[in-house]
């Protein structure tokens, strides 16, 4: 770091930089706020997906106990044929969001299987829906953790570091303006009696 220079232009610059970060930290904070406030949305939204799949588990063993010991294999007759994402813009991040997710059920035959297969469907489909879903919600959430880390760790660096260091440099300039302008004044009382006396 360069060597402070004690003179007005120095207090000057300083007192520009000290404003400056003042005025950012603000925005900074409310910028975190925002984040703090997603990331809370996107937990809530995981464990209602979670909770989803769990329901979905507890459907397959009330109402399918059959499917277990089948042998058949479901992921045969369902697939995912399309998924859409979009990026949305939060505070300067870029999250991911689910818009569309396209299902292929293919026909199966009703003679050759059981009847309970058309619901065991349903609710493969529907599994597949929202572990999608909370894939991206995972996706968003760790977007949101890490600039939630940056962030406050920017704000750290303005609140505990930045503005504290221009503070401490403001603070020694104006003491050593001030110490010069009173040896100043020294000097110039001192030089005045000396051309008093040298008068008389």
């Amino acid at each position: 770091m360069a060597k402070l220079a004690l003179n007005k232009s120095s207090l000057h610059r300083e007192s520009g930089r000290l404003k400056a970060f003042r005025q950012f930290v603000p925005a900074l904070d409310l910028k975190r706020k925002q984040i703090l406030a997603a990331r809370q949305t996107s937990r809530r939204e995981l464990s209602t997906y979670q909770a989803r799949l769990d329901e979905i588990n507890r459907q397959v063993g009330d109402q399918l106990p059959m499917l277990a010991g089948s042998g058949l294999d479901l992921s045969a007759l369902i697939s995912v044929r399309r998924v859409e994402l979009i990026q949305v813009n939060l505070v300067g991040i870029e999250l991911p969001a689910l818009t569309e997710v396209d299902i292929d059920r293919r026909e199966h035959s009703r003679l050759a299987l059981p009847a309970w297969v058309d619901t065991a469907l349903v609710l493969a489909e529907e599994r597949l829906r929202v572990e999608l879903a909370k894939q991206v919600e995972a996706q968003r959430l760790e977007r949101l953790e890490a600039a939630l880390r940056k962030t406050t760790q920017r704000l750290n660096l303005f609140d505990k570091v930045l503005i504290p260091r221009a503070e401490r440099n403001i603070r020694r300039i104006r003491i050593a303006l001030s110490d010069a302008e009173r040896a100043g004044v020294v000097r110039a009382k001192i030089a005045k009696g000396k051309r008093m006396r040298a008068a008389s």
